[in-house]
């Protein structure tokens, strides 16, 4: 696993500038980035349009359609979603623990501009949560910032069930599938995003849009954050601008060649890297793992699938019975049955679109793509009951179950 001191640049440092020498204090901090500029509702939509600058958790929406969702007034809070519970991402985690005045800069000085009343930071991990609480006593914002602690399950991360989490209640999506900019924190409009897009958003307005736009894309520029992890030399977060070309960053950190897994356990595998540019909505979460070639990978993928399914909040058939008939069904691929493709690939279609939130979804989408990236080792297992590699484990998994 990743530790939050493995940290890389390709290119300019621009959220992860200064950390090579440990946390950024507030000293430290405007040492390194200069002041905040004091922007306006307006001058945030037009920059954000700008650049494209789109959210940097799963779902990648723009930044500006969000802000122009929301009313005029009546703003209950901005949220930073720091409740960074995919197994293998640590961005979020590394911002806070390192450049939490960055995130605080973001998250404040859009608050400002809309006129909420509190800025709220959800946070699950015990060393984040103390950085930014050391980080609010050094400043004086003079705003209400509350650090709210918490649950580490995976789906406790998903919007909805995070605000369910902070009004008091369990952290489980509820259903509706209501925007927060409409009905948010107390069910009034809130600002929701994760930790990285508000570190983006103070870059962006200390640098402008051209200045921003003097790296990566056209469409989308300025730079991103990526986990990588799996069978590389140097595993950990690297900051590279938008538009690499994944082989580079795969070059870069040593990885071993063999099947990448692009997006995390709700991404999808890639039969080939050719090519290939990082860019959202693509890198989604930004995360990649290298596979290499010694490992099962059907062995790696059915540990992910238990683990996925373990991750059920219990609230609908297709999660609690789809992603359970599935992990049969590739434990059952993984023993050589050969009625278990012709089951995994009825079970797959009758699970997405249809539950509460997106985890049956992206578990389904994870599954599918193993079963068209792996073809050639799902006709080895079945025709020969083994594809002759041991599970290594290369996919990291909490609590390390094979």
């Amino acid at each position: 696993m990743t530790t939050l001191q493995e940290t890389t640049v390709i290119g300019e440092a621009r959220v992860l500038a200064g950390i090579d020498q440990g946390r950024l204090d507030y000293q430290r901090h405007l040492g390194t980035h200069g002041a905040q500029r004091d922007l306006t509702r307006a001058d945030y939509t037009e920059l954000s349009e700008a650049v494209g600058l789109r959210g940097r958790g799963g779902a990648a929406f723009p930044v500006a359609l969000k802000l122009k969702d929301l009313p005029t007034r009546g703003i209950e809070a901005v949220v930073v979603n720091g409740s960074e519970s995919e197994p293998v991402s640590r961005k979020d985690r590394l911002l806070l623990s390192l450049a939490p005045h960055l995130v605080l800069d973001g998250a404040i000085g859009l608050a400002r501009a809309l006129k909420a009343r509190q800025v709220v930071i959800a946070v699950h991990d015990a060393v984040a949560a103390r950085s930014v609480r050391e980080a609010i006593l050094e400043r004086d914002d003079r705003l209400a910032v509350e650090v709210s602690d918490t649950p580490g399950r995976f789906v406790a991360g998903e919007a909805r069930a995070l605000l369910r989490a902070l009004e008091g209640g369990p952290a489980l999506p509820p259903g509706r599938r209501v925007l927060p900019t409409r009905k948010g924190l107390y069910r009034r409009p809130t600002f929701l995003s994760n930790v990285e897009t508000f570190a983006q958003l103070a870059v962006l307005a200390r640098l402008g849009s051209r200045g921003f736009s003097s790296t990566g894309l056209i469409s989308e520029p300025g730079t991103q954050l990526l986990t990588i992890d799996g069978a590389v030399r140097r595993p950990g977060v690297i900051e590279t601008p938008t538009g690499v070309p994944l082989d580079a960053v795969l070059q870069y950190v040593g990885a071993e060649p063999g099947p990448v897994l692009l997006g995390g356990y709700h991404g999808r595998w890639l039969p080939k890297t050719d090519g290939l540019t990082l860019q959202r909505p693509e890198v989604s979460a930004g995360i990649i793992l290298a596979l290499g070639s010694d490992t099962c990978p059907l062995g790696e993928v059915v540990r992910v699938a238990r683990w996925l399914a373990s991750q059920s909040t219990g609230q609908c058939g297709p999660c609690v019975f789809g992603l359970g008939s599935l992990v049969v069904d590739f434990d059952r691929l993984v023993q050589g049955d050969p009625q278990a493709w012709y089951d995994a690939q009825r079970h797959l279609g009758l699970v997405p679109g249809r539950g509460a939130c997106a985890h049956p979804d992206g578990s389904a989408r994870f599954l599918a793509s193993a079963l068209d990236v792996f073809e050639d080792d799902v006709r080895r297992h079945l025709a020969e009951g083994g594809c002759g590699r041991l599970v290594h484990g290369v996919l990291p998994v909490p609590g390390g179950a094979r």
